[in-house]
């Protein structure tokens, strides 16, 4: 990774809109650092985009909530003296299931990769991209941060929370040469309905799911765009505009329903 091109880092890499994301980026020149927790779908795929781009592919087999895993991670690149220019915050997770009945380390683990590895790294990784006047960090939230989700509180709350956080930040940073943006994909055919629990929901089945190739392209365009928030699909956008003006009472009970 020392051949004068750009470098990506993505978490989540190894499926669904991360792994979507790491091919746009290797189509367009980046080197990558690849970052999930399952070691041999990383490293073929890792493989897989050197042979077809031309481009290097570092596979980082990573729990990233691991409380060092962060600051593991950044460190390690600095030994190898990679620098990364554009930061892809991707991993996360939800699971369905009324805040009683979820175990706690369920609640917790959502929390800890959907805001504290997130928040962490970008903290890490922005301070040499201010020092270098460069670089670009595109977040992953979801539409769902834009209301309460009765029966998936801790997941919803989570992306409000990326949302919150990346449109400051965004702020923060003009004229620095650092840009944010925040990527709120809707409901997407990824592997996450599986493990979330939502494949038999109302939202699910009632909605067409979005392709992830789809709205990696758009999170993509609008990153290289420098655009602060992207909310992929043009349903979806009219979605989050109609929820500002309608009754929060009337927003979480439909939310409800359409998650059971």
């Amino acid at each position: 990774m020392h051949n004068g091109k750009k470098t990506a880092l993505i978490t989540g890499a190894s499926i669904g809109i991360g792994r979507e994301l790491a091919k746009l980026f290797a189509l367009n020149g980046y080197d990558l650092v690849l970052v999930a927790r399952d070691r041999t779908r990383l490293a073929a795929f890792a493989d897989q985009l050197q042979s077809q781009s031309g481009i290097a592919a570092k596979s980082f087999p990573l729990d990233l909530t691991a409380s060092s895993a962060p600051q593991f991670l950044f460190d390690q690149l600095a030994r190898e003296n990679v620098v990364v220019d554009v930061l892809v915050n991707n991993a996360g997770y939800g699971k369905r299931g009324t805040f009683a009945e979820i175990a706690g380390e369920e609640s917790v683990g959502q929390i800890a990769l959907n805001v504290t590895v997130l928040t962490h790294l970008t903290k890490l990784f922005l301070d040499p991209m201010l020092a270098r006047n460069s670089g670009k960090i595109l977040n992953l939230a979801s539409t769902a941060g834009f209301q309460p989700g009765p029966t998936m509180a801790v997941y919803y709350a989570t992306k409000a929370y990326v949302i919150s956080f990346s449109e400051a930040l965004a702020d923060e940073l003009r004229g620095t040469g650092v840009s944010v943006t925040c990527l709120c994909p809707g409901v997407t055919d990824t592997n996450f309905q599986k493990r979330a629990g939502t494949e038999d929901s109302t939202l699910f089945r009632r909605q067409r799911p979005m392709d992830a190739a789809t709205v990696a392209r758009d999170g993509f365009r609008g990153l290289m765009n420098g655009k602060p928030l992207v909310i992929s699909g043009l349903r979806n956008w009219l979605l989050a505009e109609s929820l500002r003006v309608t009754p929060r009472r009337l927003v979480t009970a439909v939310s409800r329903k359409l998650l059971e």
